[in-house]
């Protein structure tokens, strides 16, 4: 902190707005960072002292309080414990995250729309915010597929563990009969990389098509084409997006977007990794989830990666997974030591 409070005070730091704004940020989250392991260091010496008292007086009556105290400490520490893992080059940075609703008709679209609205609510439980980037409606409910764009300090540091197919099973609202189906969506999640990337595009190797908007956005965005769907036809990598007013911004944001995706493709090449940026996403379908969401016959949502599960899942789907977050990050972090 104290480098970061250095460069703030040489010559010229501020006439480059970015960089400046950039390292600001920083400096707060460092700062707020320290102020809540201060208070962790506090906290613990008053948990000592109602202990004492407690022996001293032998009041059964702190017992209750101490517990609370200690609960709300065990929670703060496991919070900033987390933190230190997302250490990552681009942990830091906003994600853009997309979900496809896999074979499956209604039920997976429905599904995929369950899976945006968990994710949602995740982000708003963080003070994240977020902001659709693209959006396809299913036939008849759901989400065929969307992409958005959540903005937040280590955003993509948490949602990285995300990546994959994600399955449901249930009694299928749409099924007639009242049957058991099990439906599959995939989620992608790439870094919003702010910074200029060194990737050079041949204009020959990009098929880019424009398309009318659709979802809310007023006559504007129905009435004209102004959606951009870009598709890097070496990798087959295809980006998309329709949130911006123009054309021209829709474009910047979608090259933006390939650019990251091609940037992450190069770095695992060169570390004898995946060469697919989706990284755990496979084919859409049985054998290939990451996690399981059953609601009928009974209720439990399972990691197969870490094996953590939680039996609340509605819960689950209001957004609180961070159990499953903390736990891939924590069994990465074992993996790189």
């Amino acid at each position: 902190m104290e480098e970061l409070e250095k460069k703030i005070e040489e010559p010229g730091f501020w006439d480059n707005t970015d960089i400046s704004q950039q390292v600001m940020k920083e400096l707060k989250g460092l700062k707020d960072n320290l102020e809540r392991a201060n208070g962790l260091t506090t906290s613990f010496e008053d948990i000592g002292l109602l202990i004492e008292m407690a022996y001293e007086e032998e009041d059964a009556s702190l017992i209750s309080e101490i517990e609370e105290e200690l609960q709300t400490f065990e929670e703060v520490f496991e919070e900033l414990r987390i933190q230190t893992l997302l250490s990552g080059e681009y942990d830091k940075d906003n994600a853009i995250v997309t979900l496809h609703a896999g074979a499956g008709g209604t039920e997976s679209c429905d599904w995929a729309s369950m899976l945006y609205r968990m994710y949602t609510r995740w982000a708003e439980q963080k003070g994240f915010s977020v902001e659709v980037l693209d959006f396809l409606d299913g036939d008849v409910a759901g989400i065929k597929a969307v992409t958005f764009q959540v903005n937040g300090e280590n955003a993509y540091g948490y949602l990285k563990s995300e990546k994959g197919v994600h399955r449901l099973v249930r009694i299928s609202p749409f099924n007639a009969a009242g049957k058991r189906q099990t439906s599959f969506a995939s989620c992608d999640v790439v870094p919003d990389i702010e910074d200029d990337i060194d990737i050079e595009l041949n204009d020959d190797d990009l098929k880019i098509d424009t398309y009318r908007a659709s979802g809310a956005g007023g006559q504007h965005v129905n009435k004209t084409s102004s959606a951009i769907r870009i598709t890097h036809l070496p990798t087959g990598i295809v980006v998309q997006c329709q949130n911006e007013r123009s054309q021209h911004n829709n474009k910047e944001k979608a090259m933006q977007m390939l650019k990251a995706k091609l940037y992450l493709l190069k770095e695992q090449e060169q570390a004898d990794k995946v060469s697919d940026i989706r990284g755990e996403i496979k084919e859409i379908g049985f054998g290939n989830q990451i996690r399981s969401y059953v609601m009928q016959p009974y209720t439990l949502v399972k990691d197969h990666r870490t094996n953590v599960e939680s039996g609340n899942v509605s819960s689950v789907l209001d957004g609180n997974i961070d159990l499953f977050m903390n736990a891939y990050l924590k069994g990465q972090n074992k993996e790189e030591t």
